[in-house]
């Protein structure tokens, strides 16, 4: 009969520790998410820069002639992915490799960099001029140019921009050119309300 009230005690000072360690691994992976920030933006939902009244007015004056075959689609889609002048090149490139993957053929997709040229452009251009040229020219695969030439790229489906720096006139001077040269798409890389005021003036 004494036994009968000491087991319940046993069981109760055995469950005690069991029950501590069980919450403390569930907040562990959460942590992980964030650090991947421009991965589901790309080419998902379009920001509201999309659509502007200066965006619908600067399809007007495209028609005449000449212009009409430098930029095939007056109106190209935009979207924005937030990123750091430090970011944007990083931002530019994961931008690509979605667009790549998504189908689309690696000479539809023009980078243009309003800081310093992209790795690629850099290594490309050790070559000469001639050389980084002629590759635009074959227009077979993703073409890196910076603000200071830019002007020379042809048109393209797709342009992506990083804005990732340059003298403060390089995003309102690229970004246009930009919208012009891009045949479908616009992708713009960089500060939101560096990018809003641009566009939303000088486009």
């Amino acid at each position: 009969m004494p036994l009968i009230p000491e087991e319940p005690q046993i069981h109760e000072s055995a469950q005690g520790p069991r029950t501590a360690p069980t919450p403390r691994p569930v907040p562990g992976p959460r942590p992980a998410a964030p650090s991947r920030p421009g991965r589901p933006g790309p080419l998902r939902p379009a920001p509201p820069v999309q659509r502007t009244p200066r965006d619908v007015a600067a399809a007007k004056p495209g028609p005449p002639g000449p212009a009409a075959s430098a930029a095939p689609a007056a109106n190209p889609q935009i979207q924005l992915i937030p990123a750091s002048a430090e970011g944007a090149i990083d931002a530019a490139d994961e931008a690509v490799d979605l667009l790549l993957e998504s189908g689309r053929a690696p000479g539809d997709v023009l980078v243009i960099t309003t800081g310093r040229p992209h790795p690629w452009a850099e290594h490309e251009l050790s070559f000469g001029d001639a050389s980084y040229w002629a590759q635009h020219d074959a227009g077979d695969d993703v073409f890196y140019t910076d603000a200071a030439v830019a002007s020379r790229a042809a048109s393209r489906p797709v342009v992506v921009v990083a804005v990732n720096g340059g003298p403060d006139t390089a995003a309102a001077v690229v970004l246009p050119l930009a919208h012009a040269r891009a045949g479908a798409l616009l992708i713009v890389c960089g500060d939101p309300q560096q990018i809003n005021s641009v566009l939303g003036t000088g486009v």
